[in-house]
């Protein structure tokens, strides 16, 4: 079950002596380099840095041998974080962290184009994919075009057009047998995964309704700097520009949408809802809103509520609920997934004694699979079509239409800048007052 690649290759690659290859060889499986994964960091800020610290913390041999960033600052804070962290081997014996991060100065790459020269390296086997999400459907594009097996951090795109982009870069993925992980991370979660087959099973009935929701505080805000030009400011300050971050129904509550539609086995046929700018209006906060309230529309009639904001001082809540004809689930807090019928009978109630990390148990997952010369995840159509949900309610809140699933999906409005270089002018700029353009209900177009 161990065998390291190369046996896998030699074991399943010749047949009867001949020369028969096998489906997986060429595409990632690379036998030149025995038992050791190696790894490209494309993207090292904090979730980057989290993802590789967690692919090393496999039990597999794994090693960064490449970093890529568009700032040098940031590159650099990220190699000192990781080897200053303390790893230990697959015994739980202290490893020499040489061992581990291989990155010397000839494999850090900085810049717009980093990613494709740190992608493009022959032994890299991994890459991780942990930009703003903007950059994702081109980070996606270069690592299937050289063949690497792919962990890509959610969202997986902030428009249309780069949903289209990964949706056939995931069908040519599949193709060469690339394994595809995507940070929607409750996907290896273990109380999700058992409640939600027990749901798909029939635990609850049909599902007819739900609420879901990432109600929270603000995240951090980068002030402009001296002497920074624009692009280097919305770069710096991304999560508040819909051309990298997508709003914050994107990046942050995607997770709780993607809930409910592996709920649903489904996506959205129609959106509408409201949002706005309440309390985070200044000239810091870019372009985006600061809360959205959804109705998603399943193709049954089946109606789920979706709820975002970030105000400080509020009610919190990150979880989801839903309602069967038989019974329903009000929680997926790790203590309380419980599904009860509607005479207060417990159905399922989640063991969560063995309660392990999600974060770590899909690079843990999808390392082993690697290892073991398998092709076993195929992540990237759900995470698009989950993405592409968050952005069809930002369109619906934003032009306070409602707006269906063809027309979102097929939408030709591209918010990526036409030029990437740090004296290039993204395409929302502010205004002579400071303030960015901020989309306005009933007048704003999004199709």
């Amino acid at each position: 079950m161990e065998q390291n690649r190369r046996n896998f290759l030699k074991a399943s690659g010749l047949i009867a002596g001949g020369a028969i290859l096998s489906p997986l060889a060429g595409y990632g499986y690379n036998s030149a380099v025995g038992d050791t994964i190696k790894v490209a960091l494309i993207g090292c800020g904090g979730r980057g840095t989290g993802a590789a610290a967690q692919a090393l913390s496999t039990t597999q041999n794994v090693q960064i041998v490449a970093m890529a960033d568009a700032f040098k600052d940031r590159l650099d804070d990220a190699y000192k974080n990781l080897t200053a962290k303390k790893y230990k081997d697959a015994a739980g014996k202290p490893v020499d962290i040489k061992l581990k991060v291989d990155v010397p100065d000839d494999r850090k790459f900085v810049g717009f184009d980093a990613f494709k020269k740190a992608i493009a390296l022959k032994d890299v086997d991994v890459v991780i994919l942990a930009t703003p999400p903007g950059f994702r459907p081109s980070h996606f594009e270069e690592a299937v075009k050289n063949n690497k097996h792919i962990f890509m951090e959610k969202p997986v795109a902030t428009d249309a057009p780069g949903i289209r982009k990964v949706l056939e870069l995931a069908e040519e993925a599949k193709k060469k047998k690339l394994n595809v992980v995507v940070g929607l991370q409750r996907h290896y979660q273990a109380n999700y995964r058992e409640a939600i087959k027990r749901i798909h099973d029939g635990a609850l009935g049909d599902i007819v309704g739900g609420q879901v929701y990432w109600v929270g505080s603000s995240p951090w805000m980068k002030e402009r700097q001296p002497n920074q030009t624009e692009m280097e400011y919305q770069m710096r300050n991304w999560y508040y520009f819909n051309w990298l971050c997508g709003d914050h129904i994107s990046e942050q509550h995607v997770h709780n949408i993607d809930v409910a539609n592996w709920v649903k086995n489904g996506y959205p046929v129609s959106i509408q809802g409201t949002g706005g700018r309440q309390v985070r209006t200044g000239k810091a906060y870019g372009e985006i809103y600061d809360h959205h309230t959804l109705d998603l529309v399943y193709a049954d009639g089946t109606v789920i509520s979706s709820q975002c904001r970030q105000f400080e001082g509020t009610w919190n809540r990150v979880d989801e609920a839903f309602v069967g004809t038989k019974g329903r689930i009000d929680s997926f807090d790790d203590k309380k997934t419980i599904l009860k019928d509607y005479k207060g009978g417990v159905i399922y109630h989640h063991d969560n004694s063995n309660y392990r990390n999600p974060y770590q148990v899909e690079h843990d997952e999808l390392f082993a699979a690697i290892a073991k010369g398998e092709y076993k995840f195929a992540d990237a159509e759900n995470g698009a079509k989950s993405t592409m949900t968050s952005i069809m309610g930002r369109m619906a809140t934003y032009s306070g239409k409602q707006i269906k699933w063809e027309e979102a999906l097929n939408s030709d409005i591209n918010l990526f800048p036409d030029k990437l270089a740090w004296d290039a002018s993204p395409k929302i700029v502010p205004g002579p007052d400071g303030l960015y353009p901020v989309a306005i209900p009933g007048k704003t177009q999004v199709i």
